[in-house]
């Protein structure tokens, strides 16, 4: 098995002149969970379709799970689109059978059991399409895509829309795939969404990478410059603090921003005298502000 499922090699694509992705290379380990950010009209959709052979490239390659070249119809690979559709007549169970089946999976009645039980689905399986609500459809689409046992996996919002309890549900659903040796590719415009579900992501903003590694890796690339604090009293802070950028009230708490080159120690030390205090965090920057970050200067 290849240390990769995803290869992008210097991939290039463009409708008319506009250029929506722009010689990207991109390598997407096996059995990982991937993410996908960026605003949209970024360039991810157009990224998603020539994996799944909908499009190709103007220029470069793309190897998926060894092949370089094929059709959009792989049994290999499942797809949960973002614009959702099912066959609205038809029965749940009829309707699982039907694109298990299309994906060569015939005898697919205990997977797809399986399925609706771990999903709290399993009373919906006589009941039509057009019958269900839009989060018990949503199930059903998720089902579709991973009932046949993809060797790849690929999750276009997966959560829009979705109440708690059924996002927690879904977002546990997909860790089982992944536990089973599907690679997931997560594409979402949530930052915080891809912070909790992803190890790996990779950003893309005007047709171009600008980010790509663990979260980790990417975070220790970009200063911490946020503190979280709350006083004794559930209080301000005091105003006109050296070295700081912004204070924004977050419930009991005051999140403030640093200027550059300013350090978190020396603003405790400004602070121990003039209040008292219960909280005192330095916050990792979290991709939603990288990306701020990024976006920013490339406007720039």
């Amino acid at each position: 098995m290849s240390d990769y499922a995803v290869q992008l090699e210097q991939v290039t694509k463009s409708f008319g002149t506009a250029t929506a992705v722009r010689e990207l290379d991109l390598n997407i380990p096996t059995g990982s969970i991937y993410g996908f950010i960026g605003p949209n009209g970024s360039g991810k959709t157009t990224t998603i379709r020539m994996i799944l052979r909908i499009f190709f490239p103007d220029r470069g390659r793309v190897v998926v799970l060894g092949k370089d070249r094929g059709d959009c119809a792989d049994d290999r690979v499942g797809y949960l689109p973002e614009e959702r559709g099912l066959y609205r007549r038809m029965k749940v169970r009829d309707l699982l059978r039907y694109y298990a089946r299309l994906k060569g999976f015939r005898d697919c009645d205990a997977e797809i059991t399986s399925w609706l039980e771990r999903l709290g689905a399993d009373s919906w399986e006589k009941r039509r399409i057009e019958t269900l609500s839009k989060g018990m459809s949503q199930k059903i689409q998720f089902i579709a895509a991973v009932v046949a046992k993809p060797r790849l996996l690929i999750l276009d919002e997966p959560f829009s829309g979705l109440d708690p309890v059924n996002l927690e549900l879904l977002r546990e659903a997909i860790h089982e795939v992944r536990r089973g040796g599907t690679t997931i590719i997560f594409s979402t415009h949530e930052m915080d969404v891809a912070e909790r579900m992803c190890e790996r992501v990779f950003m893309i903003y005007n047709g171009q990478k600008v980010l790509d590694g663990t979260i980790g890796d990417i975070q220790r690339q970009y200063p911490a410059n946020e503190v979280r604090i709350r006083t004794e009293t559930g209080g301000g802070l005091p105003a006109d603090l050296p070295g700081v950028e912004r204070v924004e009230a977050r419930g009991d708490f005051q999140h403030v921003t640093l200027k550059q080159g300013s350090r978190a120690d020396e603003l405790l030390q400004r602070l121990v005298g003039t209040v008292r205090l219960e909280h005192f965090e330095l916050l990792r920057p979290s991709l939603h502000n990288i990306f701020l970050r990024i976006a920013g200067r490339k406007s720039e």
